[in-house]
């Protein structure tokens, strides 16, 4: 076993990432407390931590995002550090302040670098001063007026895109000049609503774009290294279904180039985690370009550890610790492909509607291969209070037909009763012609494959 880096740490998030958390601190030998609300006494987390505390109510509001709350209770069982998982808070940097402030050790970067890549705008003139191209843009729309100066300039169509925004939110595209007035009020009120915040700027909107992010590691040494990159085009409504790496449809010139934009951008803010540097790739003109760095774990980081076979929770634990990164650029080899399907409990044929409830019968697939990351099991009650991610389902082939097969094998084994699923979704995508022949980007989803099933 290897030698505890800390005693014990604090995991503040719930569900899936607080599971995969928990199982990094064992690996480590780090004994580990995590957070439970009310809905959560019986979590799987609850069941695998060295300890559980409720923190309260099955709110999100009143429980998971109460830092003050988080902070006594990491404090109260004698943890030494948190991790904040993705979501919550884990990417306010007032928190991570105030861990620094309670001599409690933050599991990713400082204060200073999440509100430096938090705020869009920030981020993208940080990009462009570290070299890194960002999409065609305008810099703060204070004014219809602006705007329209703004997307004239830039041309149509274009995105209004929150500053402090995510996710989809605070983003309305626009085609014509008509739209524009219209769409910067709903854009506007979205990112207040959301955020506490209604700063918008203006992106060139790119048709055929492919989501491509770069994984990167960076230690308090001076060490940053990347470990290839994800291709995440399968989206709806701007939120990643399926990611897989590496990329198979860029070329090796533009794979190298991102890598190299990931490194210096990260460098540019001193960073320290692991973090994500996203890019979009036109099809058309064959360029990528900035969007947005995260500042924590993703989602889909276990399809980067089964090319590289490298933990990344695991790295985010020793550097928060100190350590430098195990590893140096020249280690990290890309092994095969591998995909992740995202199972949430949703009824896809009543527009992805969430499905909370029992599940009577849960039989995740096995196999060599094939891994799920899930926080649950028969009789399990799915909560209605927050995301509604059941499992990821990621498989790892020789290449990437290999890795389409085995996916497909995967989820023809997965039965689940009880609430509805998005299973047969991504049997129905895995099967399409256009995802086994890369004819997929950000807009295939709801323009192409959605509007062409039957009703």
């Amino acid at each position: 076993m290897a030698k505890a880096l800390f005693k014990r740490v604090f995991v503040a998030n719930r569900g899936e990432i607080a599971v995969r958390v928990i199982r990094a601190c064992d690996a480590l030998g780090i004994e580990s407390v995590v957070a439970v609300s009310d809905a959560d006494r019986d979590s799987l987390a609850a069941r695998m931590a060295t300890l559980a505390v409720c923190i309260g109510p099955a709110s999100a509001a009143q429980s998971y995002l109460k830092a003050d709350t988080l902070i006594m209770a990491a404090l109260g069982t004698g943890c030494e550090a948190i991790h904040p998982g993705y979501g919550f808070l884990s990417e306010r940097a007032a928190f991570s302040r105030l861990c620094a402030e309670s001599g409690l050790v933050f599991i990713g970067p400082s204060p200073e670098a999440i509100e430096s890549m938090g705020d869009k705008l920030t981020a993208v003139r940080l990009a462009d001063a570290a070299g890194v191209a960002r999409v065609p843009g305008s810099d703060r729309i204070d004014s219809v007026e602006e705007a329209q100066r703004e997307a004239r300039r830039i041309g149509f169509p274009i995105l209004f895109k929150a500053s402090a925004g995510g996710g989809g939110r605070g983003m309305r595209l626009v085609r014509t000049e008509n739209e524009l007035a219209a769409a910067m009020k709903e854009a506007s009120n979205e990112a207040q609503a959301a955020f506490g915040d209604s700063t918008l700027y203006i992106e060139k909107f790119i048709d055929r774009a492919r989501h491509i992010e770069i994984q990167i590691l960076a230690d308090a040494h001076g060490n940053v290294v990347h470990l290839g990159e994800r291709d995440c085009s399968t989206q709806r409504r701007h939120q990643k279904l399926i990611e897989e790496a590496p990329s198979p449809f860029i070329t090796s010139e533009i794979r190298q180039q991102l890598a190299e934009s990931a490194v210096r951008l990260a460098r540019r803010v001193n960073y320290q985690s692991a973090g994500t540097v996203e890019f979009v790739y036109d099809e058309l003109t064959q360029k990528a370009y900035f969007l947005e760095m995260n500042t924590r774990i993703q989602v889909e980081h276990p399809v980067t550890e089964m090319v590289t076979g490298r933990d990344l929770v695991v790295e985010q634990i020793r550097i928060a610790a100190g350590e430098p990164i195990s590893f140096t650029q020249d280690e990290v080899q890309i092994n095969g492909h591998s995909i992740e399907c995202r199972i949430n409990a949703e009824d896809v044929e009543r527009n992805f509607a969430p499905g909370p409830g029992c599940l009577r019968v849960w039989s995740p697939p096995e196999g060599n291969g094939v891994r799920v990351d899930s926080h649950c099991y028969p009789g399990y009650q799915v909560p209605p209070f927050y995301d509604s991610l059941l499992a990821k389902v990621i498989v790892h082939g020789k290449d990437r037909a290999d890795a389409i097969a085995r996916m497909r094998q995967s989820l023809d084994q997965f039965e689940v009763a009880g609430v509805p699923t998005t299973i047969q979704f991504h049997r129905d995508v895995l099967a399409h012609d256009d995802f086994r022949t890369g004819k997929v980007n950000t807009r295939w989803v709801e323009e192409s494959f959605l509007a062409s099933a039957p009703a």
